[in-house]
């Protein structure tokens, strides 16, 4: 039976739409049943609509269906990618985990695989936090933490960062690709032999 991974981000700018991105293509190469869901944009329009490449990757990210419970409750793992804001995830992706309480307390959220990745304007402006923040709430669904470690030699070419895949803003290069590949792969096969 494939598994089934819902990939959830929330992107500002772009660069974490892009991590989404490949690892839904990757965990689909792997073998996965995969839905690409995005968080809800959480703040005002003024704020975005001041910031053309804020409001401009707004629209490009329509396509996406927002995130809901449902998507969660689907799937037998997650690969989420958010950006770092003062050293934890986006309010955004925290006011989508603060709708799951009725899920958590059912259970639904227990013994599924999770890894995370994330970006941040600075390579140690809190990345590795962000990261551990996002694993700290999965711990207390009961969810199974698939961390990339340095299970590959692809982790001492892409900065190190044994807890996910993280980078600063702009375009996945070839070497961010294959991280977040091999980082969704993980995943993938973890969540595989929960369901198999």
């Amino acid at each position: 039976m494939a598994p089934k991974i819902t990939v959830l981000f929330y992107s500002t700018y772009g660069t974490n739409h892009g991590v989404a991105q490949e690892a839904a293509r990757a965990a689909e190469a792997a073998g996965a049943e995969v839905r690409l869901r995005r968080c809800k944009e959480t703040a005002p329009a003024e704020v975005i609509n001041g910031q053309e490449a804020w409001r401009d990757q707004l629209e490009k990210m329509q396509d996406i269906p927002e995130a809901t419970p449902d998507d969660m409750e689907w799937a037998d793992g997650y690969f989420v990618s958010v950006p770092t804001r003062f050293g934890v995830s986006a309010s955004q992706f925290r006011a989508f985990v603060d709708t799951l309480g009725p899920l958590w307390q059912s259970g639904a959220l227990a013994n599924k695989v999770i890894t995370a990745t994330t970006s941040a304007q600075n390579t140690n402006g809190g990345q590795e936090a962000t990261i551990q923040s996002v694993y700290v709430t999965a711990m207390h669904w009961g969810a199974i933490i698939v961390p990339p470690g340095y299970a590959d030699p692809i982790k001492f070419e892409d900065g190190g960062n044994p807890y996910g895949y993280s980078c600063t803003p702009g375009a996945l290069d070839e070497t961010g690709k294959k991280s977040v590949a091999f980082q969704a792969k993980r995943l993938v096969e973890y969540a595989g032999k929960l369901v198999n």
